[in-house]
């Protein structure tokens, strides 16, 4: 009998750190799946920083880098460089990626560098404590917005779209969100990954594949609970779909409507 789905051999076979119901797991998986697909598992190198993202290296079997607090996308940029042939990979979280190091993926992206960027958004800070992040939604809870984010009042700001942000830059290729809640959409996200992974081999540009993913712990929910939530909260701010793509073959307005779709949800979250 021919077997049509295994266990990928990229990824290590070891009991899970991540709380019930994470979507880290499922992000595993797939970025997994994608690199035995493409046959890069000699040349992968995952750059996994401080945060939920730190115990990537526990599961992932290939080379691994940990960088700074922020500081991933300066690694991959000096690990590419050196390492043009190699598939580069920065694992980063929502705190990671859109506080501590926002400087440095706004202008990794601004560059061009040619690395891929899987960007973990679960809206809020999770290792650390449950924390407001820059992604975290307007009126949603956390452990320093305990009344919720109040962006005028309390003088908190609106959550950051990056996707939406970096697609204003000349350096960045093929930018997507998808997300983990169900599987129409992790086989989307697959998709999104995949096509970033060949864009970086193909030497085209920055690429990166923003993630929705539950964290049941840090929201005080019950994991089912979680995935409804992100369907009706998260979503319909952080919209799924190809926000930029400037590869051959893609279709026209792409980077435009990036720019409407951040413009809706903003007004969106002002009201």
């Amino acid at each position: 009998m021919k077997k049509l789905y295994g266990h990928p051999g990229s990824l290590k076979t070891v009991s899970t750190k991540y709380c019930a119901g994470c979507g880290h797991g499922v992000i595993h998986r797939l970025i997994t799946e994608v690199i035995d697909e493409m046959n890069m598992r000699e040349r992968a190198i995952i750059t996994n920083p401080v945060g939920c993202s730190i115990w990537a290296d526990l599961y992932f079997d290939f080379d691994s880098v940990q960088p700074p607090h922020g500081r991933t996308p300066a690694a991959a940029t000096g690990i590419k460089r050196v390492l043009p042939d190699h598939l580069v990979i920065c694992y980063q979280g929502d705190g990671d990626l859109a506080a501590i190091g926002t400087a440095e993926i706004i202008h990794a992206a601004n560059r061009g560098e040619k690395f891929t960027v899987i960007f973990v958004n679960n809206a809020i800070y999770g290792m650390t404590g449950g924390q407001m992040a820059p992604t975290t939604l307007v009126g949603q809870k956390a452990t320093t917005a305990p009344l919720g984010r109040d962006p005028v009042g309390a003088g908190m700001g609106y959550p950051i779209q990056v996707c939406e942000l970096l697609a204003t830059l000349g350096g960045t290729r093929y930018l997507a969100r998808g997300a983990v809640n169900t599987p129409a959409n992790v086989r989307k996200t697959k998709q999104y990954i995949k096509k970033a992974f060949q864009t970086q081999m193909n030497g085209e540009g920055f690429t990166m594949v923003e993630i929705l993913s539950q964290c049941p712990t840090n929201w005080g929910m019950e994991p089912q609970d979680a995935v409804e939530w992100l369907e009706n909260n998260m979503i319909p701010y952080y919209h799924l779909g190809e926000i930029k793509n400037e590869l051959a073959g893609a279709s026209e307005g792409a980077a435009a409507a990036s720019t409407g779709l951040g413009g809706a949800a903003a007004k969106g979250a002002a009201r």
